[in-house]
């Protein structure tokens, strides 16, 4: 722990991702929720160009980081446990000052942030960090392998393919042919590994397919192909370690025809109900839902589970688990929390200290093995 007994939090933002401006909005908010009196925060953005750059506890404008902020490396070394500055060591790492972080707090959507990478480089520099860990991570991001999953664990799905960005250009013919048999319209192809609806199109005829597929290919190696449903959108926040718990559901209700990039950051007019208008049943079964699908990937931390209400059946799909909710907030993950009986700032308490616990729970674990004295075997052979 820092030596003015505060915890020095490093708030991870931007990144080298389509969601990069969608993280500073997030960030900003976790900064102002921090109680001075507990925390010392220290902004640590990543540019558009992947380099890290450290501001200090009074900076509000986050640009204003990426813009002029010092830079500095994060070693995968458990020794360090701390930021190395470049400035200081003419460019080079190793020699330059340090800056300590007790706990990371990761505010990285999409690529680079949110699918294992940054959670890998924290595990390697034995740092703890709030959300969900490498695994949880990755799999959060891969929409393909993460809907198998769920199958696996008995949770109903909207019927889906997925296949490579090399297939589709070596194969465009086929894979448009097989998907008009597979699938009726409309369609939603999206890519695999990205977020906040980025790259997304609604494919209403068949006319439309490939140049929504030539879309999600710009944006990742492998595209999502999954049936449109007519449905409500349902969401639930879950909150936890190995014990986790869900919020009450809230609806999205967007104003265009589907919560794509736009109507989530560009327009006004998409609405959040909370709680959603569902019977006492729905309820339950929606968080019962929802830590099912969190425990299928192995959740930590945090997550928002994203639900289909099909209009008319009444049918629950699980469409997808979010491990870095958007978090300014109006956010709908804080929001539901909120509605729940934890407000914005208790919230970020309670992700500090899950991340404190699973480390500490971590260190109870043998990474070596001990070899009686003098012992060598095959090793010394």
């Amino acid at each position: 722990m820092a030596n003015n007994k505060k915890l020095r939090v490093g708030i991870l933002f931007g990144g080298r991702s389509g969601e990069h401006e969608v993280s500073l909005a997030s960030a900003a908010s976790v900064i102002r929720a921090l109680n001075p009196d507990k925390y010392e925060a220290v902004p640590i953005g990543i540019a558009k160009d992947g380099r890290w750059l450290v501001g200090n506890g009074a900076t509000r404008l986050l640009p204003e980081v990426l813009k002029s902020g010092e830079r500095v490396v994060l070693p995968g070394d458990p020794t360090a446990g701390s930021l190395l500055s470049l400035a200081s060591a003419g460019g080079q790492s190793g020699t330059g000052s340090r800056l300590g972080l007790d706990v990371v707090f990761p505010v990285l959507h999409g690529t680079f942030g949110e699918d294992g990478t940054i959670q890998g480089l924290l595990e390697l520099a034995d740092l703890p960090y709030v959300g969900a860990g490498v695994l949880a991570s990755a799999v959060g991001m891969d929409k393909d392998v993460q809907k198998r999953l769920f199958r696996d664990a008995g949770l109903p799905i909207v019927p889906f393919h997925a296949f490579s960005r090399t297939q589709w250009e070596a194969e465009r013919e086929d894979v448009l042919a097989l998907l008009r048999k597979k699938f009726k319209f409309p369609l939603f192809v999206k890519p695999a590994n990205l977020g906040s609806s980025v790259g997304m199109t609604r494919v209403a005829k068949a006319a439309e397919l490939g140049a929504a597929i030539d879309t999600a290919a710009e944006y990742a190696q492998k595209i999502l192909i999954e049936r449109g449903v007519k449905a409500r959108e349902i969401e639930v926040s879950v909150l936890g370690n190995d014990e986790p718990m869900a919020s009450i559901p809230g609806e999205i209700v967007p104003h265009r025809k589907f919560y794509d990039y736009t109507a989530k950051y560009l327009e006004q007019g998409t609405r959040l109900k909370i709680p959603a208008k569902l019977s006492k049943p729905q309820v339950g079964k929606f968080q019962a839902m929802a830590i099912r699908a969190y425990r299928a990937i192995d959740g930590a931390g945090m997550a928002r589970a994203d639900f289909f209400l099909e209009n008319g059946t009444g049918k629950i799909y699980v469409n997808e688990l979010n491990t870095i909710p958007g978090f300014t907030a109006i956010s709908m993950y804080p929001k539901l929390w909120e509605a729940s009986g934890i407000p914005y700032t208790n919230l970020v308490d309670l992700l500090i200290d899950l991340a404190l616990k699973r480390q500490a729970e971590k260190a109870r674990t043998k990474f070596t093995i001990e070899l009686p004295e003098g012992a060598t075997g095959a090793l010394g052979a």
